[in-house]
């Protein structure tokens, strides 16, 4: 076997030199010479001083979604940390391990209140598939707690008719 069978190239299939992606209107893909050309349906704005990369009409979008946001996922990891402790038995109350970690009781609380979360809109978190709406402030509860019910808390934080996108 030669090596460039392994690689499914042969006489007829030459090895490309470049790669080259372009930003048109719609998909092609074709070769010229020795470059692959592959035209992708895109518009590129600005914004918050970033260039986005915004796809046509009809297309999936991350966009769409909230987007991953580390903070929301460390403070998810925090809270989970944080209920295994009071399960394990390291701490008694909230209060005892809110003096023993250094950190303020109502917003470890708050905190604490994430793992309540349905495991599918913890699922859209982690993913960053989650509706906008759906940020670190709402999950937290200050200006309204969300509810215990896992369908009520879909409805709540802004998936469409209580399910989740997908």
């Amino acid at each position: 076997m030669k090596p460039n069978d392994k690689l499914g190239r042969g006489p007829d299939r030459p090895r490309l030199r470049q790669v080259r992606i372009e930003v048109g209107t719609d998909i092609r893909d074709y070769v010229t010479g020795q470059q692959r050309v592959t035209t992708v349906p895109l518009t590129i704005r600005r914004k918050n001083n970033r260039k986005m990369l915004i796809p046509p009409p009809g297309y999936p979008s991350v966009l769409a979604a909230g987007g991953e946001d580390s903070a929301m996922i460390r403070t998810l990891g925090k809270a989970f940390y944080w209920q295994k402790l009071l399960d394990q038995g390291t701490y008694a109350t909230i209060r005892e391990m809110a003096v023993a970690l250094k950190f303020e009781q109502g917003w470890m609380a708050e905190t604490l209140r994430m793992t309540t979360l349905a495991p599918d809109i913890i699922e859209s978190i982690l993913e960053g598939t989650q509706p906008r709406t759906l940020n670190l402030q709402s999950l937290r509860g200050r200006e309204r707690p969300f509810p215990r019910d896992w369908q009520e808390q879909r409805t709540f934080f802004g998936y469409a008719d209580g399910a989740l996108p997908g």
